[in-house]
């Protein structure tokens, strides 16, 4: 039961059915009754956890006092009822947690004190590649590879599991983490010590908001600052600014979730929610499936905002059942919400920030691409779209932004112009046609390449679709796109049609009961006859375990450097993440993802090209097979049910043989493998002190990269493949590894050793320092010349040299993944400060929490505005006064260049909260943490 200080006596008993709980009323706190949803869960939050020293009833006057017009400026401390992790990002925390406690015991504290105080639970996704694909045996092949590879992260977590109070691991092949949380982890109404609150998380994976469906408040942060909530401290920030986003009318035939998600998508990313918190509203609310609201609020991240969520109302109730929740569960969320004035009722309209709305009967089917989710294109001007985006792919035509699709590209490129856009597959006269068609009537680029393969002989150009994934937590949770998706591959194998020899099929389900409803409405015939062979339960494609392309086509395509595409149903599409052989990369619904694995290519106008014929020699468009609202509907209801889910769940923890037999550690502290190449103890504790060296002011500075605009978490710490000859593949080739067992940056996270190697390694970066260069290079001005080197190499010249460095860059650096190697890497690469036009929210606390200053240029000012070019030395003074106990708003950075003359401006401070204050003064989050513990 609580001890806290309660100052507004809104302690009291919740009785529902037999059973009653402690909980508090916000009904105490005069004004809470007008706020947003989201914010009322944070007033409970600050309610429950009162200390009268980290949180006051001046931080609960605050929220309830909330001014929806102000800026954020209000500190609070929120403290998360639970961790979710996934493995990429939740192996650092627990080999972290590892290391702490020998920081204890080297202090002279108790081990056995470092612990998870809030539960915390990993789910083991991100480590499948689909190396086999398109054959019965599939997953079982990919499974037997994953546990290959990576047996040494496995165990080390099976220790962890044991060693840990509250830390659950649940093992490979169950699931994607986001998914497993709605359909098992998250209680919606939390009960724990006789208490009854609101379910809320913090998630070590971006997409952490897709819980935000079920009116769960959560989001992503990195792997640090999810260590430190794991540890009980609190996370600091400001009370934010909600944005209404009013949902009215009904989705249209033939729109699915995916349509809606990259419009609202769009809107936001237009309209600007970095930091704010979104929260959907109105009459429409009632009208979006649960699967629906959780594909909105996993795109979150897309959008900039810190969470994107839905209220709880019956709907909410409705999954709960379905997904095999208990009947005490089900009456206590019901009541606690209807008790706290947390149930939607539309017609009570809290106060907003800001208002944006959708008219849901608006939305028409759409993908998104070449490389940002934010880039919606209309379906029906996407091969117009391709034919002008491929033209920058291949040097042909510098970027044209996606608003001016206007008549000159029209007239340019006619929107049906069969002869040049089919692919052929019957040698080399018709690719000849295909040139002359292509060179001759639109001027599109065209290099068509003759492949043989065990597929048959066929062509290859700009434009093929090489990936097909149904793949990623976005789409795999929701029953209307994936049935819808197996319904249009029926429809497509009963005209006859099949799926292109070049394309890698992929279908990796978000739980096991994908395929159970599959079996049951008898679909997975039909998809296997289209290569949709169920592949793996994991991230797959949407991570980047594409895993390889078959040779001959990675052959064509590199050999003949051919700008070939990838389409997905998932919610990244950055450069260089889905494969290394392909340059463009789409979003798009599970239906559209078979149906252009039917048509082969993105130069492909589904409503005026046939994407074969029928039996009887008719031509076949995607409108003969796309399946109707009222069959899907049908199909849902006769083919899922609560049976499948408890069946599913019922031994989550207990995993397959191969987890079971896992050869386990023992012990309260890690037996560190010195020969290991994926675990190994990292070096942020050495040497370090109780008390903190005070922080200084950075003199004579290298620039080790300045960067563009929109530089992602994946261009900092890629997590797809390790590169033959890169550093980090040194590395592995110098401990023995051979190239085939390489596996991913993103599986080698336990190794800081490998992680400083790929930081800044992405084959897409583009350091400006250098001309025309892609890849992890730099200038290495310790060397005569400032010769070109890679980034690591420099780094560790700088280092011997005793010179800081600091990076560069420009608007939403950061955006993306809550990838917290992104910033690690940085800070173990010597970089001090990072100094941009604006950061993603994540990435800016992750710099904080690793001990490197975020800093941005004066508002309107830009590295190339102000005339620096990255050859400038750099020194940065008033961070000094930080040892005072205050944040200075600005510090004076004075930037010499090689001929003396000086660069200066005033950059500002990103630490935005005292607390973030707190961790640049100790080094970082976990040396703050581990001094408290000790303290304590």
């Amino acid at each position: 039961m609580s001890t806290n200080t309660d100052s507004f006596g809104a302690k009291g008993t919740l009785q529902v059915g037999e059973n009653s709980y402690e909980i508090f009323r916000l009904s105490a706190v005069p004004g809470t009754e007008k706020l947003p949803y989201s914010l009322k869960v944070l007033a409970e939050n600050l309610l429950r956890t009162e200390d009268g020293a980290n949180i006051t009833a001046d931080h609960i006057r605050a929220i309830a006092e909330w001014d929806p017009s102000a800026d954020p400026s209000i500190e609070i401390q929120f403290t998360p009822a639970r961790v979710i992790m996934q493995d990429f990002t939740g192996v650092p925390c627990v080999v972290d947690l590892a290391t702490m406690r020998e920081a204890v015991t080297t202090l002279g504290g108790d081990p056995n004190k470092v612990n998870p105080l809030s539960p915390a639970d990993m789910v083991i996704d991100h480590s499948v590649i689909l190396d086999v694909f398109g054959r019965a045996d599939a997953l079982e092949r990919n499974v037997d590879l994953e546990y290959q590879r990576n047996g040494e992260r496995y165990q080390f977590l099976r220790w962890g599991q044991g060693a840990f109070d509250d830390f659950k691991v649940v093992p490979p092949g169950m699931g994607i983490v986001h998914q497993v949380n709605i359909e098992y982890l998250a209680p919606t109404v939390m009960t724990r010590n006789g208490q009854a609150y609101p379910d809320t998380c913090v998630g070590t994976d971006s997409h952490t908001t897709m819980v935000n469906g079920l009116g769960v408040l959560g989001w992503g942060v990195g792997g640090i600052e999810a260590e430190a909530a794991m540890l009980g401290q609190p996370v600091s920030m400001l009370i934010p600014r909600v944005v209404g986003f009013k949902l009215s009318g009904e989705i249209q035939p033939g729109v699915t979730a995916t349509d809606v998600v990259l419009t609202v998508t769009e809107m936001l990313r237009k309209h600007g929610v970095v930091g704010k918190f979104v929260e959907f509203y109105g009459a429409g609310v009632a009208e979006v499936p649960l699967a629906n609201r959780a594909t909105l609020g996993n795109m979150s991240p897309e959008f900039g905002s810190t969470a994107a969520i839905f209220p709880i109302d019956g709907e909410t109730i409705n999954y709960l059942r379905l997904t095999g929740r208990s009947d005490e569960q089900l009456a206590l969320v019901e009541a606690y919400a209807k008790e706290q004035g947390m149930w939607h009722d539309p017609s009570k309209e809290p106060v907003y920030s800001e208002y944006i709305e959708l008219d849901l009967s608006t939305v028409v089917p759409s993908i998104a691409g070449p490389k940002r989710p934010q880039d919606r294109i209309l379906l029906s001007d996407s091969k117009l779209a391709f034919r002008r985006d491929i033209r920058t792919y291949v040097g042909d035509e510098q970027p044209v932004e996606h608003s001016q699709l206007d008549e000159a590209v029209e007239e340019s490129f006619p929107a049906s112009d069969p002869a040049a856009l089919s692919f052929a597959d019957d040698g080399d006269d018709t690719a000849n046609s295909v040139q002359s068609a292509a060179n001759g009537a639109t001027g599109r680029p065209s290099k068509p390449v003759t492949v043989k393969s065990e597929q048959g002989e066929f062509v290859l150009d700009h434009g093929a679709v090489v990936v097909a994934g149904i793949t990623s937590c976005t789409n795999t949770s929701n029953p209307s796109v994936m049935l819808g998706a197996a319904l249009l591959a029926r429809n497509a194998v009963e005209k006859g049609l099949a799926t292109k020899p070049w394309v890698k099929t992929n279908m990796a389900p978000g739980s096991q009961v994908v395929s159970d409803y599959y079996e049951k409405a008898g679909l997975w015939p039909y998809l296997e006859k289209l290569g949709f062979y169920l592949g793996g339960y994991g991230c797959t494609t949407c991570i980047g375990n594409t895993g390889p392309l078959p040779e001959e086509i990675s052959k064509a395509i590199n050999d003949n450097d051919l700008s070939v595409t990838a389409v997905l149903s998932g919610n990244r599409n950055f450069e260089g993440r889905i494969s290394p052989d392909v340059k463009m990369n789409y979003l798009a619904s599970p239906p559209l993802v078979i149906a252009y694995a039917l048509a082969g290519t993105m130069d492909f106008d589904f409503e005026a090209d046939a994407l074969g014929k029928d039996k009887d020699g008719n031509d076949v468009f995607l409108k003969d097979i796309w399946p109707s609202a009222q069959e899907i509907d049908d199909t849902i209801k006769s083919a899922i049910s609560q049976d499948m889910f408890r069946n599913s769940y019922a031994d989550i923890f207990k995993g397959d043989e191969r987890w079971q037999n896992l050869e386990t550690p023992a012990g309260d502290t890690f037996a560190w493998d010195e020969n290991s190449t994926y675990v190994r103890k990292p070096p942020y504790f050495e040497g370090m002190t109780m008390d903190p060296a005070p922080v200084s002011d950075i003199k004579g500075a290298r620039v080790l990269a300045l960067l563009g605009d929109s530089v992602t978490t994946d261009h900092i710490s890629p997590a797809g493949p390790i590169k033959p000859g890169t550093p980090a593949a040194q590395y592995l080739d110098e401990h023995g590894v051979e190239r085939k067992d390489y596996n991913s940056l993103g599986s080698r996270r336990g190794n800081h050793e490998v992680m400083i190697r790929g930081t800044f390694a992405n084959i897409r970066l583009q350091n400006q320092l250098l001309d025309g260069v892609s890849g992890g290079y730099t200038r290495d001005f310790t060397q005569d010349g400032a010769p070109q080197a890679f980034i690591y190499d420099a780094s560790q010249n700088y280092q011997k040299a005793g010179i800081p460095l600091v990076v560069l860059g420009g608007k939403e650096y950061g955006s993306g993944s809550s990838r917290d190697w992104a910033a690690k890497g940085t800070s173990l690469l010597g970089v001090k400060a990072v100094i941009t036009e604006s950061f993603e929210r994540i990435h800016r606390s992750n710099l904080i929490g690793m001990g490197v200053v975020p800093l941005q240029f004066p508002a309107g000012e830009s590295a190339a505005s102000l005339g620096l070019d990255g050859t400038e030395v750099f020194d940065i003074a008033g961070i000094e006064a930080l040892n005072e106990g205050t944040t200075p708003s600005t510090v004076h950075v004075t930037a010499t260049k090689e001929d003396g003359s000086k660069v200066e401006f005033d950059a500002v401070v990103r630490i935005d909260t005292p607390g973030e204050a707190d961790y640049y003064r100790n080094g970082g989050i976990l040396q703050y943490v581990l001094r408290n513990m000790i303290r304590g």
